[in-house]
């Protein structure tokens, strides 16, 4: 089976054409695809092109753990790159289905930088889901492992909470991520951006996302901190967002409607040996 790997600012996935698939894509194979030791490694699978009737493209996306995510900002950046280099698109916008809804993706230099119109930010609890009664979900407490932490909620397909603090570090999204994951407040577990504001036009985040762990980047993690801190009067439209694994550009428009712009790099291509699944 054949594979292509990309990695978005050190957040790498591999895409996968359906009609190279010999075989159905269970959790179990998509958790030794993914391994870093027994497999080729990487922080997901994309799984397209997959026709759509609204789109150009439809796109599934798994995580590592076998679970499938609504929406990925740099696994979609990785598809159109791969779209690029496959000679399906050209540098006009198109169009991608999700399971967490429609995008617009645009290529620019090369196909080295996209420019993914994300959708709609939500801080309302019933669309994210965070348990209770209907809410803008701003400034709310939420108790882990004896640590209080003030949150903000929000979707953009896909369920995030962002935690504002003075300082942040991976080892503080190592240590609570794995449990604010999978908080009783959030039925649908949920990703964890742990943000510092820096000034007006710039953010840093460090991100546990829902199952993959830590990870250096996300495009929809990004997201969500930039319009969190845009929605609590911290920055101003135009957000520089910093990750370990480098900077992702957001505008925020006056609706929440995300643009997001960011680098794709090719890591390379290979063929998977049936040997893989022997055991």
């Amino acid at each position: 089976m054949k594979f292509y790997k990309y990695h978005a600012l050190g957040n790498d996935y591999l895409v996968i054409n359906p009609q190279d698939l010999s075989f159905a894509l269970t959790p179990e194979k998509i958790k030794t695809i993914c391994h870093r030791n027994f497999g080729i490694g990487s922080d997901g699978i994309l799984l397209g092109p997959l026709a759509s009737q609204t789109a150009e493209f439809a796109l599934r996306i798994f995580n590592p753990d076998g679970s499938e995510a609504e929406k990925s900002g740099n696994g979609l950046r990785i598809f159109s790159r791969y779209l690029w280099d496959k000679g399906l698109v050209s540098e006009e916008p198109f169009l991608i289905e999700t399971v967490g809804g429609l995008v617009q993706s645009i290529i620019q230099d090369a196909g080295k930088t996209v420019q993914v119109e994300m959708g709609k930010v939500s801080f309302w609890s019933n669309d994210i889901p965070v348990v209770g009664y209907r809410r803008e979900v701003i400034e709310e407490i939420i108790n882990v492992d004896n640590e209080t932490f003030t949150f903000c909620a929000a979707t953009i397909g896909n369920p995030h909470c962002v935690i504002p603090l003075d300082n942040v570090n991976p080892a503080i999204a190592k240590q609570y991520g794995p449990i604010l994951e999978v908080h009783s407040l959030f039925p649908n577990r949920t990703n964890v951006q742990f943000m510092t504001v820096i000034n007006r036009n710039t953010i840093q985040i460090e991100i546990w996302e829902r199952g993959a762990g830590y990870t250096l980047a996300s495009g929809s993690s990004s997201s969500a901190a930039a319009a969190v801190a845009h929605k609590l009067g911290l920055c101003d439209s135009s957000i520089t967002v910093q990750m370990p694994g480098g900077e992702i550009l957001i505008q925020v428009n006056d609706d929440f409607n995300i643009s997001m712009t960011g680098s794709v790099t090719k890591v390379a291509e290979g063929e998977l040996s049936a040997e893989l699944f022997a055991d």
